[in-house]
């Protein structure tokens, strides 16, 4: 099949790299315009996506948005079959949705109508929720509410946002390559809009721990967190953030660190810190944080 493929992050790269794999003819890639980064911010970097097409000599583009009939030109001059997207970034126009012969396919890291939006495999691992998985979906103007074409599950068990992330993208990439072997003989669901719920950007607020709730909703925290923002603290003043985290024994007041090896009394229960990052510095084992940062029993931390 002739494919636009649309996608940002490491997320998509596999199934921009799937859809090689299997011969399909990848006429264009769409991604985000590259944004500062490198040393002190001065270089532009190119997404991961732009980077991976490059080094298989696809054509790139990159534009701001896709408002203007200029681009949705440009994108219908492609003729393709179909536009596979995952995590792209931009809103698509109905015009961009109608052009290519299949229209436009997503691989969206839940299991629809669960978890709708912008951060679905956190918002999975914060709620607790035992499994989460990847739907093929035909998109639509609304948000993520298009009639689906594939799902697959996978248990979230300890499992943090970054490792799942990494299995829900070859995951995704998998269940495109044989949703494109079958399209024509799908028959699309409709989402049950009673049954949705929304995965919100996740907001920087959030990833400051507050002691005060119970230790399982902290350490799903930490875990939906990892590495991306990281579920912080402070400690002697310096922010560090909690990458890892077990629950523990013991009691004590919301925040007081109640044993040699900085178990932490919350609102109810406790936990262990796992790995921890400070400013600055690499993440690093408990262990080997407490060599270089002793933490009393009975300190309280903020």
């Amino acid at each position: 099949m002739r494919i636009i493929f649309m996608g940002t992050p490491e997320f998509a790269v596999p199934t921009l790299q799937a859809l090689v794999d299997t011969a399909h003819e990848v006429v264009c890639v769409y991604t985000q315009p590259p944004r500062p980064g490198g040393r002190r911010g001065r270089e532009l970097t190119p997404t991961p996506v732009h980077q991976r097409a490059a080094d298989l000599g696809i054509e790139v583009r990159h534009p701001k948005s896709l408002k203007s009939a200029e681009e949705q030109e440009a994108f219908a001059a492609l003729d393709a079959d179909v536009a596979v997207v995952a995590a792209y970034g931009l809103i698509l126009p109905q015009a961009v949705l109608d052009a290519p012969k299949f229209g436009c396919l997503n691989v969206h890291a839940s299991i629809l109508p669960h978890w709708r939006g912008a951060a679905p495999i956190h918002r999975a691992v914060m709620a607790g929720d035992p499994v989460t998985g990847v739907t093929i979906m035909q998109m639509e103007a609304g948000l993520d509410t298009g009639p689906m074409l594939a799902t697959a599950r996978t248990p979230i068990e300890d499992k943090t946002t970054g490792e799942l992330t990494e299995e829900l993208a070859e995951i995704g990439a998998q269940l495109m390559v044989g949703t494109l072997i079958d399209l024509t003989m799908l028959h699309p669901l409709r989402q049950d809009d009673a049954q949705a719920t929304y995965a919100a950007k996740i907001d920087k607020a959030e990833a400051r721990i507050d002691w005060s709730k119970p230790a399982d909703e902290i350490e799903r925290q930490v875990r939906g967190l990892a590495p991306f923002p990281g579920a912080w603290f402070e400690l002697g003043g310096d922010r560090v953030k909690l990458l890892r985290a077990e629950m523990a024994e013991g009691t004590g007041n919301a925040g007081e660190v109640i044993d040699e090896r900085m178990a932490i009394a919350c609102g109810t229960g406790a936990i262990r810190p796992v790995r921890l990052q400070r400013a600055g510095r690499p993440a690093m084992d408990l262990d080997t944080f407490l060599r270089g940062n002793a933490v009393a029993k009975g300190t309280i931390l903020t």
